[in-house]
């Protein structure tokens, strides 16, 4: 047997004795490396990573303050209720993702299966209402309104309701003072999504998954006092989840009270008069259309007149804020959602755009002085007034003649107003405008305030419209492309409109102006804006921002933080121009369209001194829309209601009542003080105790129906007084019965405007 030497494979075995050595000490040296780098360089930040993973926290919801009326009247508070939830988490654990629990639930509850699991699903673009738009780790609320039965079923069978906790809880109350509903104003909560965390994590007010906040109204608008800071308690727990220690605790701090410059009482008077308003503009006959009023919306405003708080504001239709507490039905969402409710959700007062009709006057008032125009006149107030073959008529056409400015404000004459815009278009240069035109009566609207937001502390606030020539220019541009391919020149009303919009749409013509000056063709406001032109005009020219938030108290009662009436400016106008539009605007409610309202039927302008404008505005397409302006030295009350007829035919009525209701007056002009609600505005805040809780008064069930029965009560006595005195019928009894009659028919007549 020959033997081979290994002298030759030698070298090539220690090479790879070599390599392997090498391969092994570069990865024993990268480790190293990546052990020294976790340990040493990163060790602190994973440390302090790892400990998060044995610390549980326990959030506890902080208290959201109460919002209160300005006598301390709870409008929005807390209750506790018996709220059964159910932990999304724990259920998609389970192998049917926890359907057989909830239909278990369901059965507990009387609730349908499908109602239980559509409360448990997640939002998303695609998943309609009724569902979860909160953090999918929070336990979510299945309801609010458990019954202590149904809640000790639920925890004596813990083991047939995995997932599902009964326990009691603050929730939020819509109080409802006084049947004050006050819905648009105050708002609704619901659950803090996912994105507003987010959003919310580098500012000073983060948000917590257990957190509701304000989706609109003054939840929303004082979200961050009233919400507080919810208390957080960390607890450390070893692998199987057992607390083996405390790591640090926050202490829950509730939210702020918010009282605000509404009077329960008045808001319910004012609610209920523009309900009944609309019910009874139903009941009337439209000769123009030939059916009867279709009423569908309608706002009112009650302003102090000194400040721009908002004492009452009520929108129609309404609805009751209680429904998105504990999760929204979808049967309620459709409600408050849906096309056939009429967008319950708007709050019409500040979001409500319509033609203002002859309210508007003051504004081209003011601006043809402005001009250079003679308040004095005389401007003749014909039937009717023509620019080229086009006829514009007076209201029924009828003419006063040779009159001032201010008889044209009392009388409502539409042809003063068409004669002095037309001159001034004309000045401007018409169709074709001068470099620097004067555009006087559209510069004093903006001046005025509108077409931009009044300020008022409310979200969503919308500006209206003035159709000036900058406007007429940008609408154009949107919409020339859809009026040219709509528009025939020998087509509908419409479609010749559209064609007449697509040629020469961005130019202002002389029909324009002309409709413009008394509030009709392109000119939108809202009922907040023309409650703050006429309180300025009260209060001698100051543009308040109207506010409903008047003092923040802390939950403990030591912190208050009054929020101060603010101005956003001056009427356009001279002191004697000011004092004569008061003049005229008084002669409105004593002797022009307004006065069927106030003097003929006993109101003491000697003691309280009214101020009123109506108006009926022409909507192409519906039924007239209803406005009725009016002011005292202390209150401006403004009401509109949509397709309601006349304003002082459909509003006028229900305004009276309002003053009735804040003065104490009665049918015979004679003031009762004990009957006043508010016969001068709030001024004090509400007491606080030493404890932090406010002090309230009791209110009565309903004000307004008191307040109508008392009146009944007064007629019956008047049918009597007139029974007695029928055999003896003096000059006195005689204009008794006079005043009497006036006053009886003071709901069914009917006033130009």
């Amino acid at each position: 047997m020959t033997n081979i030497p290994e002298t030759g494979r030698t070298p090539r075995v220690q090479i790879r004795l070599i390599v392997i050595q090498v391969l092994v000490l570069s990865l024993l040296g990268t480790l190293g490396g990546r052990l020294w780098y976790l340990q040493i360089r990163e060790g602190d930040a994973y440390a302090k990573e790892a400990s998060g993973n044995h610390v549980q926290q326990v959030v506890q919801p902080a208290v959201r303050g109460s919002i209160l009326d300005a006598r301390g009247v709870a409008l929005a508070d807390n209750e506790t209720r018996l709220v059964v939830s159910a932990s999304r988490t724990d259920l998609l654990k389970m192998p049917d993702d926890g359907k057989a629990v909830l239909t278990k639930l369901a059965g507990v509850l009387g609730m349908t299966p499908t109602e239980v699991m559509e409360k448990v699903r997640l939002c998303d673009a695609e998943t309609p209402q009724p569902c979860w738009n909160g953090s999918p780790y929070q336990p979510i609320p299945i309801t609010d309104e458990a019954t202590a039965k149904q809640a000790l079923q639920i925890r004596e069978r813990a083991e047939d309701f995995p997932g599902i906790t009964a326990e009691p809880q603050a929730v939020r109350r819509y109080a409802s003072p006084g049947a004050a509903n006050t819905a648009q104003v105050l708002g609704y909560l619901s659950p803090v999504t996912d994105e507003e965390i987010q959003q919310a994590q580098d500012s000073d007010s983060p948000y917590l998954r257990s957190d509701m906040v304000g989706r609109s109204g003054l939840e929303r608008q004082y979200d961050k006092e009233l919400r507080g800071k919810a208390g957080v308690t960390r607890y450390e727990v070893d692998n199987l989840g057992r607390v083996i220690g405390q790591a640090q605790s926050d202490a829950a701090r509730a939210g702020s009270n918010l009282v605000t410059s509404i009077d329960a009482r008045v808001q319910r008077v004012a609610e209920y008069e523009l309900n009944d308003a609309m019910k009874k503009a139903r009941q009337e006959w439209d000769r123009n259309t030939n059916e009867r009023y279709k009423a569908d919306s309608g706002a009112v405003v009650v302003m102090e007149a000194k400040t721009g708080r908002i004492v009452a504001m009520a929108s129609n239709p309404t609805y009751d804020p209680n429904a998105w507490v504990g999760g929204i039905s979808a049967k309620d969402y459709k409600k408050l959602t849906g096309k056939s409710s009429n967008y319950p959700l708007l709050n019409r007062a500040i979001q409500g755009q319509s033609a203002p009709g002859s309210v508007f006057k003051v504004i081209p008032t003011a601006a043809a002085v402005n001009a250079g125009y003679s308040f004095d006149g005389p401007y003749q107030c014909s039937s009717s007034y023509s620019i080229g073959g086009q006829v514009f008529k007076n209201f029924e056409s009828k003419g006063y003649g040779p009159i001032s400015l201010g008889r044209a404000l009392e009388v409502s004459c539409d042809t003063v107003f068409y004669r002095l815009s037309h001159q001034e278009w004309q000045r401007d240069g018409g169709t074709k405008p001068k470099k620097n035109a004067n555009d006087w009566f559209y510069k004093t609207a903006h001046q005025f305030g509108l077409g931009a937001e009044t300020g008022i502390d409310l979200p969503n606030e919308v500006t209206g419209r003035i159709p000036d020539r900058q406007w007429k220019q940008d609408y154009w541009k949107a919409n020339k492309d859809a009026w040219c391919k709509y528009g025939k020149k020998d087509g509908s009303y419409a479609e010749k409109i559209a064609y007449e919009n697509c040629l020469e749409g961005n130019r202002l013509r002389a029909g324009d102006s002309v409709n413009y000056s008394i509030g009709q063709g392109d000119t939108l406001v809202t009922p907040i804006q023309m409650a703050t032109i006429y309180a300025a005009i009260s209060n001698g020219g100051t543009l308040y921002d109207p506010t409903v938030g008047k003092a923040i108290i802390s939950a403990d009662g030591k912190s208050v933080q009054e929020i101060k009436p603010k101005s956003h400016g001056k009427l356009p106008i001279s002191r004697q121009t000011l004092a004569e539009m008061d003049d005229a605007l008084a002669g409105v409610a004593t002797r022009g369209t307004a006065a069927w309202r106030f003097a003929d039927v006993g109101w003491p302008q000697d003691k309280i001194p009214m101020h009123a404008k109506t108006g009926t505005a022409e909507v192409y397409g519906k039924q007239t829309t209803s406005w009725f302006t009016t002011y005292t030295k202390d209150y401006a009350v403004v009401m509109t209601i949509s397709q309601g007829g006349t304003g002082s035919g459909a509003s006028g009525p229900a305004v009276r009542n309002i003053y009735d209701a804040l003065y104490g007056v009665s049918d015979d002009g004679t003031i009762d003080k004990k009957k006043a609600l508010l016969p001068t505005p709030q001024k004090s805040l509400p007491k606080v105790r030493t404890d932090g809780t406010i002090t309230s008064p009791k209110i009565s069930k309903d004000p307004a129906k008191e307040q109508r029965a008392s009146q009944e009560g007064e007629d019956s006595a008047d049918q009597q007084q007139l029974a007695a005195t029928v055999a003896t019928p003096s000059a006195e009894n005689r204009d008794t019965r006079r005043r009497r009659r006036r006053s009886r028919r003071r709901g069914s007549r009917r006033m130009l405007t």
